[in-house]
C-alpha cells in the first residue's frame, strides 16, 4: 500500500464503498504514503461524514495492525507468548503459518502472463466480450491454485487480493464501479465449477461432506455444462435478483421455515450458504438491518450468527469466548477498579448463598463479563443494560437478574430492537462481538477499548490487548 499511485487509493475507496470520497482524494494528491500517514485530525478535514470517517480510520489501522503482525509473526512462532501458552501447540502453529502465507500475498502477488490474443485486448484497453472475460478468468484460477499449493479453496481475502491486482492493472475492467463485486463471483464460481467433478482430492471430499449439496445441483450442473462457454460466463457474472430469481425462491424458504417451531436445521445451514453473496452485498451497501432481517430472519437465531461470523473470519466465535472468561475471570475481579463495582458488590452478595462449584463459576464469568467496560474505562451503557431498559442504537446486551440461575436474562438489541434471546453470558458475549463483524456495524468509541481486547484474543494477535 506505501507504493501505490493516487489511481490505486482511488480504486481501492471505491472497492470499499467510499467511492464519494474520490475527489477529494485526487484534489489533495493522497497517494499509499499519504493514506498511510493520515492521522484523525487529517481525516476529518478530507472527509466530512462522521461515519465515512470512523470507517477509513478502522481500514487504516486494521491495515498497520496487519502489516505489524506480518513483521512479529515468524518471531511470535518461535517464542510463545506468556499469556498464552498453549501457542506452540500444532493446531495452533498451523494457523500462524497459515495467516502468515494468506499476509504473504498482499506484498507478493503477481498477475499472471496472459496469452497474446488477452494481452492484445488488455493493451487496447477493451472491454472483453465474455469468451475473452471466461480464458481470463480461468488463467486467475490456475495461477491462484498455484499460490494455493494446490488448494481450490481460496479464502475471501486472497479473493479480494487477486481481484484488486486485476483491477490497479486494467482499470477499465472496473465497469461503473461494479467490476470487483463481477469478477470476484466470476472467480468464486469458475473455483466451483473446477471443483465439482472431483471425486479423488481429499480436501474436495472433505468439504463436500461438511458443507453438503445443495438441492437440485446436479440439474443445474448438468445445465451449465451443455451450454457455451460464454453462456455459462453470463449465468456466473449476473448479479443476483431478489425477484424473478432462484435466489428469491430460497428466500421464501427461509422466511417460511423460519415461522415454524421444527426446522431442517440442515437446509437451513444449505440456503444460507446459497444465499450468502446476496446478503452481504446488502450489507455493504448498508440495507437498513430490517430489510436484512425480514429476508433473512434466521440471523436472529445465535448459532446462525455464529456461523456466519465464522464463514468471514474461520474463526468459532463462541469458542473462543469461552476460553477468553476462562482465563480472564479471575483477574478481572481481582483488579482494585471494579473492587467497589455494584456488579462485583452483587456478585459478593449472591456467592454467599451457593457452594456448587459450577453455579459460582458461572456467576464470577458473568461479572467478569458485565465488568470489562469498567476495567478499561469505557461507556458500560454501551455494552450491557443490566435490569435497565436499553438506550443505545448500536449492538447493546440486556441482562436481567444476572446472577439468579433460575431467573437471568439474555438478550441482544440492535437499533433498541431485540435480536436474539441469549442463554448466558458467554453467549451473549458472542454474540455482541459477532454483531459488529456480521452486520459491518462501525464500533462506538466509547466502547472501544473493550472490544479492541476481546477482538485482539478473538483473532490471535501478536501482541493482544492486556487488561489495564
Amino acid at each position: 500500500m506505501e507504493k501505490w499511485s493516487v489511481d490505486q487509493v482511488c480504486s481501492w475507496l471505491r472497492q470499499r464503498n467510499l467511492g464519494e470520497l474520490v475527489p477529494k482524494f485526487r484534489e489533495e494528491e493522497v497517494n499509499g504514503a499519504a493514506l498511510l500517514a493520515l492521522n484523525d485530525r487529517m481525516v476529518q478535514q478530507l472527509v466530512k461524514k462522521i461515519g465515512h470517517q470512523a470507517v477509513l480510520m478502522d481500514l487504516i489501522n486494521k491495515y498497520q495492525q496487519q502489516k505489524s503482525g506480518l513483521e512479529t509473526l515468524v518471531h511470535c512462532c518461535e517464542t510463545a507468548s506468556p499469556k498464552f501458552p498453549e501457542v506452540t501447540s500444532g493446531k495452533n502453529l498451523k494457523s500462524f503459518f497459515a495467516r502468515y502465507k494468506t499476509l504473504q500475498w498482499t506484498n507478493s502477488y503477481i498477475l499472471p502472463d496472459f496469452p497474446y490474443d488477452v494481452k492484445c485486448i488488455l493493451a487496447e484497453k477493451k472491454c472483453p466480450d465474455h469468451s475473452m472475460r471466461i480464458r481470463i478468468i480461468e488463467f486467475l484460477q490456475a495461477d491462484m491454485t498455484k499460490y494455493l499449493e494446490g488448494s481450490l479453496y481460496p479464502n475471501s481475502q486472497q479473493y479480494n487480493i487477486v481481484v484488486n491486482a486485476l483491477l490497479q492493472a486494467y482499470p477499465f475492467l472496473d465497469e461503473d464501479g461494479n467490476g470487483f463485486l463481477l469478477w470476484k463471483r466470476a472467480l468464486k464460481d469458475r473455483f466451483k465449477y473446477v471443483r465439482r467433478p472431483i471425486e479423488d482430492d481429499e480436501q474436495v471430499l472433505r468439504n463436500k461432506c461438511k458443507f453438503g449439496h445443495r438441492r437440485g445441483q446436479t440439474r443445474r450442473c448438468s445445465f451449465a455444462e451443455n451450454k457455451p462457454d460464454d453462456v455459462q460466463m453470463q449465468v456466473q457474472e449476473e448479479p443476483a435478483n431478489l425477484e424473478g430469481s432462484a435466489v428469491d425462491v430460497h428466500i421464501k424458504w427461509l422466511k417460511q421455515e423460519y415461522m415454524k417451531s421444527q426446522r431442517n436445521w440442515e437446509e437451513v445451514d444449505n440456503k444460507m450458504n446459497v444465499t450468502i453473496e446476496i446478503r452481504r452485498k446488502m450489507i455493504s451497501d448498508k440495507a437498513p438491518l430490517k430489510d436484512i432481517l425480514r429476508l433473512f430472519p434466521f440471523l436472529r437465531c445465535p448459532y446462525q450468527l455464529f456461523r456466519e461470523f465464522q464463514l468471514l473470519t474461520h474463526m468459532d466465535i463462541y469458542k473462543k469466548i469461552v476460553e477468553i472468561l476462562e482465563i480472564y475471570s479471575e483477574n478481572i475481579l481481582s483488579l482494585y477498579v471494579v473492587r467497589n463495582n455494584p456488579i462485583n458488590i452483587m456478585l459478593q452478595e449472591n456467592l454467599k448463598r451457593h457452594t456448587e462449584e459450577d453455579v459460582l463459576k458461572y456467576m464470577k464469568m458473568t461479572a467478569a463479563c458485565l465488568l470489562l467496560p469498567d476495567v478499561f474505562g469505557d461507556d458500560s451503557s454501551l455494552f450491557a443494560a443490566v435490569n435497565e431498559e436499553v438506550k443505545a442504537v448500536t449492538p447493546v446486551l440486556e441482562v436481567k437478574n444476572p446472577f439468579n440461575v433460575n431467573s437471568c436474562e439474555f438478550a441482544l438489541y440492535v437499533e433498541r430492537e431485540e435480536l436474539a434471546q441469549l442463554d448466558d453470558c458467554t453467549m451473549a458475549l458472542a454474540a455482541l462481538v459477532a454483531t459488529f463483524h456480521v452486520f459491518d456495524i462501525p464500533c462506538p468509541k466509547r466502547i472501544y477499548r473493550t472490544l479492541n481486547f476481546l477482538e485482539s484474543l478473538v483473532f490471535e494477535v501478536r501482541s493482544p490487548a492486556s487488561l489495564p
